[in-house]
Protein backbone atom coordinates (compact mmCIF):
# COMPACT_ATOMS: atom_id res chain seq x y z
CA UNK A 1 0.00 0.00 0.00
CA UNK A 2 1.08 3.50 -0.77
CA UNK A 3 0.85 6.93 1.23
CA UNK A 4 -2.27 9.15 -0.26
CA UNK A 5 -2.39 12.68 -0.80
CA UNK A 6 -5.64 12.58 1.33
CA UNK A 7 -5.91 13.39 4.60
CA UNK A 8 -8.54 12.56 6.98
CA UNK A 9 -9.68 14.90 9.90
CA UNK A 10 -11.14 13.58 13.28
CA UNK A 11 -12.60 16.03 15.06
CA UNK A 12 -13.98 14.92 18.81
CA UNK A 13 -15.91 17.57 20.89
CA UNK A 14 -13.20 18.85 23.48
CA UNK A 15 -10.29 17.66 21.53
CA UNK A 16 -7.73 18.48 19.78
CA UNK A 17 -8.37 17.20 15.77
CA UNK A 18 -6.64 13.87 14.99
CA UNK A 19 -5.20 13.18 11.99
CA UNK A 20 -5.79 10.36 10.04
CA UNK A 21 -3.47 9.07 7.25
CA UNK A 22 -4.83 7.04 4.16
CA UNK A 23 -3.71 4.80 2.17
CA UNK A 24 -4.70 3.29 -1.35
CA UNK A 25 -4.18 -0.24 -2.70
CA UNK A 26 -3.50 -1.43 -6.59
CA UNK A 27 -7.38 -0.94 -6.71
CA UNK A 28 -11.09 -0.73 -4.89
CA UNK A 29 -11.16 2.15 -1.60
CA UNK A 30 -8.87 3.51 0.03
CA UNK A 31 -8.52 2.97 4.13
CA UNK A 32 -8.13 5.23 6.95
CA UNK A 33 -5.03 4.06 8.90
CA UNK A 34 -6.56 3.86 12.76
CA UNK A 35 -3.70 1.92 14.39
CA UNK A 36 -3.16 4.84 16.98
CA UNK A 37 -6.78 5.71 17.28
CA UNK A 38 -7.08 4.58 20.76
CA UNK A 39 -3.70 5.82 22.06
CA UNK A 40 -4.55 8.99 20.78
CA UNK A 41 -8.33 9.61 21.63
CA UNK A 42 -9.09 6.47 23.85
CA UNK A 43 -11.82 5.20 21.64
CA UNK A 44 -12.08 2.44 19.63
CA UNK A 45 -14.04 1.87 16.30
CA UNK A 46 -17.53 0.29 16.58
CA UNK A 47 -17.90 -2.56 13.26
CA UNK A 48 -19.84 -5.43 14.00
CA UNK A 49 -19.21 -8.28 11.33
CA UNK A 50 -15.91 -5.93 10.10
CA UNK A 51 -17.99 -4.76 7.36
CA UNK A 52 -16.00 -0.92 6.90
CA UNK A 53 -12.71 -2.90 8.42
CA UNK A 54 -9.59 -3.78 6.36
CA UNK A 55 -7.99 -6.53 8.66
CA UNK A 56 -4.81 -7.02 6.56
CA UNK A 57 -3.20 -5.81 3.64
CA UNK A 58 -3.08 -8.34 0.63
CA UNK A 59 -2.30 -8.96 -3.31
CA UNK A 60 -3.69 -12.35 -3.51
CA UNK A 61 -7.53 -11.77 -4.38
CA UNK A 62 -9.60 -8.47 -5.06
CA UNK A 63 -13.37 -8.85 -5.22
CA UNK A 64 -15.52 -5.45 -6.85
CA UNK A 65 -19.15 -6.50 -5.45
CA UNK A 66 -20.46 -3.72 -7.61
CA UNK A 67 -18.86 -4.47 -10.57
CA UNK A 68 -19.17 -8.25 -10.26
CA UNK A 69 -15.69 -8.81 -10.94
CA UNK A 70 -13.38 -11.34 -8.93
CA UNK A 71 -9.52 -11.67 -9.49
CA UNK A 72 -6.61 -13.71 -8.15
CA UNK A 73 -3.72 -12.41 -8.54
CA UNK A 74 -5.02 -9.53 -11.21
CA UNK A 75 -6.36 -12.12 -13.31
CA UNK A 76 -10.13 -11.99 -14.00
CA UNK A 77 -11.90 -15.81 -12.77
CA UNK A 78 -13.80 -16.03 -15.97
CA UNK A 79 -10.40 -16.48 -17.73
CA UNK A 80 -8.66 -18.73 -15.14
CA UNK A 81 -11.74 -21.10 -15.22
CA UNK A 82 -10.89 -21.22 -19.10
CA UNK A 83 -7.62 -21.47 -19.87
CA UNK A 84 -6.66 -22.95 -16.78
CA UNK A 85 -6.53 -25.82 -14.48
CA UNK A 86 -6.76 -25.92 -10.85
CA UNK A 87 -3.29 -27.01 -9.86
CA UNK A 88 -2.25 -23.90 -12.11
CA UNK A 89 -4.51 -21.76 -10.37
CA UNK A 90 -2.97 -23.32 -7.00
CA UNK A 91 0.74 -21.79 -7.89
CA UNK A 92 -0.70 -18.45 -8.79
CA UNK A 93 -2.16 -18.09 -5.52
CA UNK A 94 0.92 -18.98 -3.46
CA UNK A 95 3.60 -17.64 -5.69
CA UNK A 96 2.33 -14.88 -7.34
CA UNK A 97 2.57 -15.67 -11.21
CA UNK A 98 1.29 -18.38 -13.75
CA UNK A 99 3.38 -20.89 -13.88
CA UNK A 100 5.33 -21.70 -16.94
CA UNK A 101 5.88 -25.28 -18.96
CA UNK A 102 8.40 -25.98 -16.24
CA UNK A 103 7.23 -24.84 -13.23
CA UNK A 104 3.75 -26.40 -13.64
CA UNK A 105 5.40 -29.92 -14.17
CA UNK A 106 7.42 -29.34 -11.15
CA UNK A 107 4.44 -28.21 -8.93
CA UNK A 108 2.47 -30.72 -10.05
CA UNK A 109 5.01 -33.74 -9.52
CA UNK A 110 5.08 -32.24 -5.93
CA UNK A 111 1.60 -32.54 -5.55
CA UNK A 112 1.26 -36.31 -6.89
CA UNK A 113 4.31 -37.27 -4.71
CA UNK A 114 2.41 -35.88 -1.57
CA UNK A 115 -0.69 -37.05 -2.09
CA UNK A 116 -0.50 -39.76 0.29
CA UNK A 117 -1.28 -39.42 4.05
CA UNK A 118 0.31 -41.94 6.87
CA UNK A 119 -1.77 -45.56 7.01
CA UNK A 120 -2.31 -44.84 10.79
CA UNK A 121 -4.94 -41.91 9.57
CA UNK A 122 -7.03 -44.89 8.71
CA UNK A 123 -6.94 -46.23 12.16
CA UNK A 124 -7.82 -42.75 13.62
CA UNK A 125 -11.12 -42.72 11.27
CA UNK A 126 -12.11 -45.77 13.29
CA UNK A 127 -12.58 -43.22 15.92
CA UNK A 128 -15.87 -41.41 14.23
CA UNK A 129 -19.09 -42.74 13.67
CA UNK A 130 -19.82 -44.57 10.48
CA UNK A 131 -23.05 -41.17 9.99
CA UNK A 132 -20.62 -38.50 11.03
CA UNK A 133 -20.80 -35.27 9.12
CA UNK A 134 -17.77 -35.37 6.85
CA UNK A 135 -16.77 -31.60 8.25
CA UNK A 136 -16.86 -33.20 11.60
CA UNK A 137 -14.19 -35.98 10.25
CA UNK A 138 -12.55 -33.46 7.91
CA UNK A 139 -11.92 -31.31 10.52
CA UNK A 140 -10.25 -33.91 13.09
CA UNK A 141 -8.00 -35.29 10.51
CA UNK A 142 -6.79 -31.55 9.05
CA UNK A 143 -6.20 -30.95 12.69
CA UNK A 144 -4.53 -34.25 13.22
CA UNK A 145 -2.03 -33.87 10.30
CA UNK A 146 0.08 -31.66 12.85
CA UNK A 147 0.87 -35.05 14.58
CA UNK A 148 2.22 -36.71 11.68
CA UNK A 149 4.81 -34.15 10.41
CA UNK A 150 6.77 -32.45 12.70
CA UNK A 151 9.22 -31.50 10.40
CA UNK A 152 7.65 -28.64 8.58
CA UNK A 153 5.63 -26.65 11.15
CA UNK A 154 8.24 -24.18 12.03
CA UNK A 155 6.44 -21.35 10.89
CA UNK A 156 9.29 -18.71 10.64
CA UNK A 157 10.98 -21.44 8.30
CA UNK A 158 9.70 -20.29 4.67
CA UNK A 159 10.90 -23.87 3.49
CA UNK A 160 8.81 -25.50 6.23
CA UNK A 161 5.65 -23.16 5.34
CA UNK A 162 6.16 -24.40 1.76
CA UNK A 163 6.49 -28.33 2.16
CA UNK A 164 2.88 -27.59 4.25
CA UNK A 165 1.17 -26.19 1.91
CA UNK A 166 2.57 -28.60 -0.60
CA UNK A 167 0.99 -31.84 2.14
CA UNK A 168 -2.10 -29.60 2.43
CA UNK A 169 -3.09 -29.26 -0.81
CA UNK A 170 -2.62 -32.35 -1.85
CA UNK A 171 -3.70 -34.75 0.92
CA UNK A 172 -7.01 -32.86 1.42
CA UNK A 173 -8.64 -34.93 -1.89
CA UNK A 174 -7.56 -38.38 -0.19
CA UNK A 175 -9.07 -36.94 3.35
CA UNK A 176 -12.50 -35.85 1.78
CA UNK A 177 -12.42 -38.96 -0.41
CA UNK A 178 -11.21 -41.36 2.79
CA UNK A 179 -14.52 -39.40 4.79
CA UNK A 180 -16.84 -40.48 1.78
CA UNK A 181 -15.87 -44.09 1.52
CA UNK A 182 -15.60 -44.53 5.58
CA UNK A 183 -19.32 -43.39 5.44
CA UNK A 184 -20.32 -46.15 2.66
CA UNK A 185 -18.29 -48.60 4.54
CA UNK A 186 -16.17 -48.64 1.40
CA UNK A 187 -12.33 -49.75 1.13
CA UNK A 188 -10.11 -46.87 0.85
CA UNK A 189 -8.93 -45.86 -2.87
CA UNK A 190 -4.82 -44.58 -2.86
CA UNK A 191 -4.11 -42.34 -5.59
CA UNK A 192 -2.70 -42.61 -8.81
CA UNK A 193 0.15 -40.29 -9.48
CA UNK A 194 -0.44 -40.61 -13.30
CA UNK A 195 -4.01 -39.04 -13.06
CA UNK A 196 -5.09 -35.04 -12.91
CA UNK A 197 -5.41 -33.81 -9.44
CA UNK A 198 -9.37 -33.67 -10.16
CA UNK A 199 -9.54 -36.83 -11.93
CA UNK A 200 -7.48 -38.59 -8.94
CA UNK A 201 -10.18 -37.20 -6.46
CA UNK A 202 -12.90 -38.87 -9.01
CA UNK A 203 -11.44 -42.04 -8.98
CA UNK A 204 -10.75 -41.91 -5.10
CA UNK A 205 -14.33 -41.18 -4.67
CA UNK A 206 -16.07 -43.39 -6.90
CA UNK A 207 -13.72 -46.64 -7.96
CA UNK A 208 -13.72 -49.79 -6.24
CA UNK A 209 -11.39 -53.44 -5.94
CA UNK A 210 -14.01 -54.72 -7.78
CA UNK A 211 -13.85 -53.32 -11.71
CA UNK A 212 -11.58 -50.81 -13.35
CA UNK A 213 -12.83 -47.24 -13.15
CA UNK A 214 -12.25 -44.38 -15.96
CA UNK A 215 -12.34 -40.92 -15.03
CA UNK A 216 -15.02 -39.09 -17.56
CA UNK A 217 -13.43 -36.16 -19.03
CA UNK A 218 -16.40 -33.68 -18.96
CA UNK A 219 -16.86 -34.66 -15.01
CA UNK A 220 -13.46 -34.30 -14.50
CA UNK A 221 -13.31 -30.71 -16.53
CA UNK A 222 -16.56 -30.15 -14.67
CA UNK A 223 -14.95 -30.62 -10.92
CA UNK A 224 -11.88 -29.05 -11.49
CA UNK A 225 -13.45 -25.72 -12.48
CA UNK A 226 -15.39 -26.11 -9.17
CA UNK A 227 -12.47 -25.90 -7.61
CA UNK A 228 -10.99 -23.07 -9.41
CA UNK A 229 -14.14 -21.21 -8.60
CA UNK A 230 -13.97 -21.62 -4.96
CA UNK A 231 -10.21 -21.40 -4.69
CA UNK A 232 -10.06 -18.41 -2.73
CA UNK A 233 -12.45 -15.52 -1.89
CA UNK A 234 -10.69 -12.50 -0.17
CA UNK A 235 -11.32 -11.95 3.25
CA UNK A 236 -14.22 -14.43 3.92
CA UNK A 237 -15.70 -15.80 7.53
CA UNK A 238 -13.62 -18.87 7.11
CA UNK A 239 -10.02 -16.72 5.75
CA UNK A 240 -10.04 -14.71 7.93
CA UNK A 241 -10.76 -17.73 10.51
CA UNK A 242 -7.15 -19.27 9.30
CA UNK A 243 -5.75 -15.64 9.45
CA UNK A 244 -7.00 -14.91 13.23
CA UNK A 245 -5.90 -18.64 14.26
CA UNK A 246 -2.44 -18.24 12.44
CA UNK A 247 -1.79 -14.81 14.01
CA UNK A 248 -1.03 -16.83 17.44
CA UNK A 249 2.14 -18.62 15.44
CA UNK A 250 -0.02 -22.09 15.69
CA UNK A 251 0.99 -24.80 13.06
CA UNK A 252 -0.45 -24.68 9.84
CA UNK A 253 -2.66 -27.97 10.13
CA UNK A 254 -4.35 -26.15 12.99
CA UNK A 255 -4.78 -22.91 11.16
CA UNK A 256 -6.88 -24.65 8.14
CA UNK A 257 -8.47 -27.08 10.76
CA UNK A 258 -10.05 -24.08 11.90
CA UNK A 259 -10.81 -22.71 8.73
CA UNK A 260 -12.51 -25.98 7.71
CA UNK A 261 -14.81 -25.23 10.87
CA UNK A 262 -15.71 -22.10 10.04
CA UNK A 263 -16.42 -22.95 6.50
CA UNK A 264 -19.16 -25.80 8.22
CA UNK A 265 -21.67 -22.93 9.13
CA UNK A 266 -24.60 -22.55 6.71
CA UNK A 267 -24.54 -18.82 6.04
CA UNK A 268 -20.79 -20.01 4.50
CA UNK A 269 -19.49 -23.09 2.75
CA UNK A 270 -23.08 -24.72 3.67
CA UNK A 271 -25.01 -22.35 0.98
CA UNK A 272 -24.60 -24.82 -1.71
CA UNK A 273 -26.32 -27.54 0.28
CA UNK A 274 -29.52 -25.73 1.36
CA UNK A 275 -30.16 -24.73 -1.93
CA UNK A 276 -30.02 -27.80 -3.56
CA UNK A 277 -32.70 -28.45 -0.37
CA UNK A 278 -34.48 -25.70 -1.55
CA UNK A 279 -34.91 -27.30 -5.28
CA UNK A 280 -35.65 -30.49 -3.78
CA UNK A 281 -38.60 -28.74 -1.63
CA UNK A 282 -40.23 -27.51 -4.61
CA UNK A 283 -40.03 -30.36 -6.30
CA UNK A 284 -41.66 -32.41 -4.23
CA UNK A 285 -44.27 -29.59 -3.81
CA UNK A 286 -45.21 -29.87 -7.08
CA UNK A 287 -42.33 -29.20 -9.47
CA UNK A 288 -41.56 -26.31 -11.97
CA UNK A 289 -45.35 -25.39 -11.83
CA UNK A 290 -45.11 -24.15 -8.35
CA UNK A 291 -42.11 -22.10 -8.13
CA UNK A 292 -43.84 -18.86 -9.37
CA UNK A 293 -45.97 -19.43 -6.07
CA UNK A 294 -43.15 -19.72 -4.22
CA UNK A 295 -41.37 -16.70 -5.76
CA UNK A 296 -44.59 -14.79 -4.42
CA UNK A 297 -44.06 -16.18 -0.32
CA UNK A 298 -40.60 -14.97 -1.04
CA UNK A 299 -41.82 -11.88 -1.31
CA UNK A 300 -43.48 -12.32 1.60
CA UNK A 301 -41.89 -10.89 4.51
CA UNK A 302 -44.05 -13.39 6.60
CA UNK A 303 -43.71 -16.54 5.17
CA UNK A 304 -40.48 -17.31 6.43
CA UNK A 305 -39.91 -18.69 3.03
CA UNK A 306 -36.15 -17.79 1.97
CA UNK A 307 -34.80 -18.05 -1.98
CA UNK A 308 -31.20 -20.03 -1.30
CA UNK A 309 -28.41 -19.39 -3.94
CA UNK A 310 -29.70 -15.84 -4.69
CA UNK A 311 -27.49 -12.37 -3.94
CA UNK A 312 -24.44 -12.49 -2.14
CA UNK A 313 -22.62 -10.09 1.00
CA UNK A 314 -20.43 -9.24 -1.40
CA UNK A 315 -20.96 -9.29 -4.48
CA UNK A 316 -24.08 -6.61 -5.90
CA UNK A 317 -24.07 -7.29 -9.12
CA UNK A 318 -24.01 -10.77 -11.09
CA UNK A 319 -21.61 -13.37 -9.06
CA UNK A 320 -19.18 -13.45 -12.16
CA UNK A 321 -18.67 -17.45 -11.06
CA UNK A 322 -22.24 -17.96 -11.47
CA UNK A 323 -22.19 -17.88 -15.04
CA UNK A 324 -19.40 -20.29 -15.76
CA UNK A 325 -20.97 -22.74 -12.99
CA UNK A 326 -24.08 -22.61 -14.92
CA UNK A 327 -22.20 -23.36 -18.34
CA UNK A 328 -20.68 -26.52 -16.72
CA UNK A 329 -23.72 -27.43 -15.75
CA UNK A 330 -25.23 -27.85 -19.10
CA UNK A 331 -22.15 -29.85 -20.05
CA UNK A 332 -22.54 -32.19 -17.17
CA UNK A 333 -26.23 -32.92 -17.57
CA UNK A 334 -25.83 -33.52 -21.27
CA UNK A 335 -22.51 -35.73 -20.83
CA UNK A 336 -24.55 -37.84 -18.33
CA UNK A 337 -28.15 -37.81 -20.42
CA UNK A 338 -29.97 -35.43 -17.74
CA UNK A 339 -30.72 -33.03 -19.96
CA UNK A 340 -34.52 -33.07 -18.71
CA UNK A 341 -33.43 -33.06 -14.90
CA UNK A 342 -36.08 -31.34 -13.24
CA UNK A 343 -33.71 -29.70 -10.53
CA UNK A 344 -32.15 -27.80 -13.51
CA UNK A 345 -35.53 -27.21 -14.75
CA UNK A 346 -36.57 -25.30 -11.55
CA UNK A 347 -33.31 -23.42 -11.35
CA UNK A 348 -33.45 -22.06 -14.61
CA UNK A 349 -37.22 -20.80 -14.37
CA UNK A 350 -36.25 -19.75 -10.51
CA UNK A 351 -33.52 -17.53 -12.24
CA UNK A 352 -35.97 -16.32 -15.55
CA UNK A 353 -38.10 -15.09 -12.87
CA UNK A 354 -35.46 -13.35 -10.20
CA UNK A 355 -34.25 -11.63 -13.25
CA UNK A 356 -37.58 -10.23 -14.45
CA UNK A 357 -39.26 -9.67 -11.40
CA UNK A 358 -39.19 -5.92 -10.45
CA UNK A 359 -39.01 -6.87 -7.01
CA UNK A 360 -35.93 -9.31 -6.92
CA UNK A 361 -34.26 -6.97 -10.06
CA UNK A 362 -34.50 -3.92 -7.59
CA UNK A 363 -33.33 -6.00 -4.77
CA UNK A 364 -30.25 -7.38 -6.93
CA UNK A 365 -30.31 -10.90 -6.16
CA UNK A 366 -29.41 -12.47 -8.76
CA UNK A 367 -27.92 -16.19 -8.86
CA UNK A 368 -24.42 -16.63 -7.05
CA UNK A 369 -22.10 -19.87 -7.66
CA UNK A 370 -23.86 -21.96 -4.83
CA UNK A 371 -27.48 -21.98 -7.01
CA UNK A 372 -26.00 -24.28 -9.78
CA UNK A 373 -22.72 -26.06 -7.94
CA UNK A 374 -25.20 -28.12 -5.91
CA UNK A 375 -26.97 -29.50 -8.92
CA UNK A 376 -23.40 -29.74 -10.73
CA UNK A 377 -21.87 -32.07 -7.40
CA UNK A 378 -25.24 -34.04 -7.24
CA UNK A 379 -25.05 -35.46 -10.97
CA UNK A 380 -21.82 -36.29 -10.51
CA UNK A 381 -22.80 -38.73 -7.60
CA UNK A 382 -21.30 -36.47 -4.89
CA UNK A 383 -24.25 -36.67 -1.99
CA UNK A 384 -25.19 -33.61 -0.47
CA UNK A 385 -23.58 -33.82 2.96
CA UNK A 386 -20.31 -33.67 1.43
CA UNK A 387 -20.35 -30.26 -0.59
CA UNK A 388 -18.99 -28.84 2.26
CA UNK A 389 -16.13 -30.71 2.72
CA UNK A 390 -15.54 -30.28 -1.26
CA UNK A 391 -15.54 -26.54 -0.55
CA UNK A 392 -12.94 -26.71 1.72
CA UNK A 393 -10.85 -29.09 -0.69
CA UNK A 394 -11.19 -26.07 -3.01
CA UNK A 395 -10.49 -23.25 -0.71
CA UNK A 396 -7.70 -25.03 1.25
CA UNK A 397 -5.48 -23.35 -1.45
CA UNK A 398 -6.80 -20.19 -0.80
CA UNK A 399 -6.04 -20.28 3.26
CA UNK A 400 -2.74 -21.68 3.28
CA UNK A 401 -1.48 -18.32 0.50
CA UNK A 402 -3.08 -16.24 2.71
CA UNK A 403 -1.95 -17.44 6.07
CA UNK A 404 1.67 -17.44 4.43
CA UNK A 405 1.00 -13.81 3.37
CA UNK A 406 0.31 -13.17 6.99
CA UNK A 407 3.52 -14.61 8.28
CA UNK A 408 5.50 -12.66 5.61
CA UNK A 409 4.01 -9.46 6.14
CA UNK A 410 6.47 -7.12 8.70
CA UNK A 411 2.98 -5.73 10.56
CA UNK A 412 1.89 -9.04 11.33
CA UNK A 413 1.22 -9.55 14.83
CA UNK A 414 -1.05 -11.46 16.64
CA UNK A 415 -4.75 -10.36 16.05
CA UNK A 416 -6.59 -8.93 19.16
CA UNK A 417 -10.38 -7.27 17.74
CA UNK A 418 -11.65 -4.60 20.82
CA UNK A 419 -15.45 -4.74 21.72
CA UNK A 420 -18.22 -2.46 23.32
CA UNK A 421 -18.30 -3.49 26.82
CA UNK A 422 -22.61 -3.20 27.63
CA UNK A 423 -22.29 -5.51 30.63
CA UNK A 424 -22.61 -4.50 34.56
CA UNK A 425 -19.94 -1.79 35.96
CA UNK A 426 -17.51 -2.41 38.47
CA UNK A 427 -19.46 -3.71 41.94
CA UNK A 428 -19.11 -5.65 45.21
CA UNK A 429 -19.59 -9.26 46.00
CA UNK A 430 -21.96 -9.74 48.51
CA UNK A 431 -21.85 -12.43 51.19
CA UNK A 432 -24.13 -15.30 50.75
CA UNK A 433 -26.91 -14.09 53.07
CA UNK A 434 -27.45 -10.70 51.32
CA UNK A 435 -27.68 -12.41 47.65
Amino acid sequence: MKLSDKKAILNIDGSAPIELPVYSGTVGPDVLDIRKLYGQSDMFTFDPGFMSTASCESAITYIDGDKGELLYRGYPIEQLAVNCDYLEVCYLLLNGELPNAQQKAEFEYSINHHNLVHEQMHFFLRGFRRDAHPMAILTGLVGAMSAFYHDSTDITNPRHREISAIRLIAKMPTLVAMAYKYSRGEPYVYPRNELSYSGNFLRQMFATPCEDYKVNEVLERAFDRILTLHADHEQNASTSTVRLCGSSGTNPFAAIAAGVACLWGPSHGGANEACLQMLEDIQANGGVAKVGEFMEKVKDKNSGVRLMGFGHRVYKNYDPRAKLMQETCKEVLTALGLENDPLFKLAMELERIALEDQYFVDRKLYPNVDFYSGIVQRAMGIPTQLFTAIFALARTVGWIAQWNEMLSDENYKIGRPRQLYVGSARRDVPSLDKR
